[in-house]
């Protein structure tokens, strides 16, 4: 009765040192550096043209916004080309297989937790060494008191001792696991999920960045389709006054310089057509190339010209409090700061002694017929430890580089969450900063039309030459394509700052890197006293 009580205080002795120490330093979440609010323009110089401060029509709202962010342009192409990417992109299709790598990389860090198990059969036919018999058989002989212990060894001539050939049969299951005291192999198993969560950030970072350059590409492209519209439109403008000119001159009333000067603003014109449309050619293939096409596979869908999409008056950004839990490269930072935290304590484990329990059990037998009775049978049980006690400084150089390496994601992960705040105050003072200069294109391209057609009837009366009529050509084409390029560069600019907040969010997130508890007698990580934003270092400990 007291065995069955001290084996089963044993059991769970051991269940609950292998389910709670773990040596080494414990995660601990990092709170990043954020701000009470979004940065950008705070006080706006610019006035407008009645000397009231201007302001820009399309403002950012701390509402959430929706995971398909693209569909605040209502623009039903774009939509569809969003769609398109998120599953026919071969870039988002290749991390969709490392991804799977990451995945069989944990199943396989997760196989070292359960025991191995493995069955083998097998066949030896065997002679063993007759001149070691015989060498055996004389100095039992030549000794007295080993002969008396082996009495039918006396009437045996040495030299004719001999072992038989025999055969020997043998099948058995044998098992092998490593009682996990000291989290070694925990550590691992949590280094590899935090590297798989880290992964599957990476991808999510590859989607939102080519969902960006979709939408960027296909603005670009409408800006493209609106600049050739426009050359189109004063190619028209400068053949109607080519012919005017030369009705003039056929009266007398214009001379041959003016008709020549008509002549090359409208060939002017023309040599502008052929390269708007080799860069619509080039951006329709860029399309093409995100989507997994060859080239001009969407010329089709893509060519029939339509209107830059405009910005919405309100933008939902979210609250910066939310940035860390949407931008995918804080949470691989974060992830990957993880994996080196545990990783170090993988390598504090193996200062530790490392159990192993084996075990057999099959069946041994000289004849085949005979394997599968039970008195045949044959089984082993009992533990091994391996200590290390001198590795030539192997296990501390693998220690060093690992807390340098958990300092070094440290360091990373500060520099990252610094580099979004940067990025997201960039794109927000652009995108506000391009409105208002959209906002004084728009009145310069009114007041050059308004020129334009002041010239052109003064010209027409005989009240000024045409180069006055050119000069006011050249400026009213300049700021219409001004104007269509900044229109362009607001919607651009408002896709930079949805990528720079972390594209489409999700509300699921994928589960975080398991944690484990921490060996009693380990010294704990901590984060107090440290700077907001800066995780702490790993400290450890370990045999001396």
């Amino acid at each position: 009765m007291g065995r069955g009580i001290s084996w089963r205080t044993a059991v769970v002795g051991l269940s609950v040192m292998t389910a709670g120490c773990a040596v080494g330093p414990n995660f601990h979440k990092p709170t990043p550096w954020t701000p009470k609010e979004y940065g950008g323009p705070k006080h706006i110089a610019t006035t407008g043209t009645n000397g009231t401060p201007a302001q820009v029509a399309s403002q950012t709202t701390p509402d959430d916004p929706d995971t398909a962010w693209w569909t605040i342009f209502h623009d039903p192409e774009l939509t569809k080309l969003e769609q398109r990417v998120a599953t026919d992109n071969l870039d988002v299709r290749r991390y969709a297989y490392r991804m799977a790598q990451s995945r069989a990389e944990l199943r396989i860090a997760g196989a070292e937790r359960y025991p191995a198990m493995s069955a083998t059969g097998s066949y030896a036919r065997q002679q063993y060494s007759t001149k070691m018999l015989q060498r055996i058989v004389t100095d039992v002989q030549s000794n007295p008191g080993v002969i008396q212990e082996a009495p039918a060894l006396a009437d045996v001539t040495p030299g004719q001792a001999k072992i038989p050939l025999f055969n020997q049969w043998r099948d058995s299951i044998d098992a092998t696991w490593e009682v996990d005291l000291w989290g070694r192999v925990r550590r691992q198993y949590e280094a590899a999920a935090a590297q798989a969560q880290a992964t599957n950030e990476a991808r999510r970072g590859m989607l939102i960045s080519r969902q960006s350059e979709v939408a960027r590409d296909y603005m670009d492209l409408r800006n493209t389709q609106e600049q050739l519209r426009i050359v189109m439109e004063n190619r028209d403008v400068a053949r109607s006054m080519l012919d005017l000119n030369q009705q003039r001159y056929t009266k007398g009333l214009a001379s041959d310089m003016e008709v020549e000067q008509a002549r090359v603003q409208y060939e002017n014109t023309l040599a502008q057509l052929p390269q708007l449309e080799q860069q619509l050619v080039a951006q329709v293939n860029a399309l093409s190339l995100l989507m997994g096409e060859p080239p001009r596979a969407l010329s089709d869908e893509l060519l029939t010209a339509s209107a830059i999409p405009p910005v919405p008056p309100r933008v939902p950004v979210g609250v910066p409090s939310e940035l860390a839990r949407r931008r995918p490269d804080i949470r691989r930072a974060e992830a990957n700061l993880h994996a080196a935290t545990a990783q170090v304590g993988e390598a504090v484990a193996e200062f530790y002694p490392r159990v192993t329990i084996n075990a057999g059990f099959g069946f041994e037998s000289l004849s085949f017929r005979d394997l599968g009775f039970w008195n045949a049978k044959a089984w082993n049980v009992g533990p091994s430890i391996t200590l290390p006690i001198f590795q030539g400084g192997r296990l501390r150089g693998q220690l060093e580089l690992r807390k340098a390496a958990q300092k070094e994601a440290a360091i990373t992960y500060q520099q990252t969450v610094l580099g979004a705040w940067h990025d997201i105050d960039n794109a927000l003072t652009a995108y506000t900063d391009e409105q208002l200069r959209h906002d004084n294109l728009t009145q310069r391209m009114e007041a050059s039309r308004h020129a334009l057609q002041l010239a052109q009837d003064q010209y027409r009366h005989g009240m000024v030459t045409y180069l006055n009529v050119l000069d006011s050509q050249r400026q009213y084409l300049g700021a219409q394509s001004d104007l269509t390029t900044s229109t362009a560069t607001i919607s651009g600019n408002l896709v930079r700052l949805y990528n720079a907040l972390g594209g489409g969010w999700e509300t699921t997130y994928p589960e975080p890197a398991p944690r484990t508890k921490q060996a009693k007698g380990a010294q704990p990580s901590t984060t107090a006293g440290t700077p907001a934003g800066t995780p702490a270092p790993a400290t450890s400990h370990q045999p001396a």
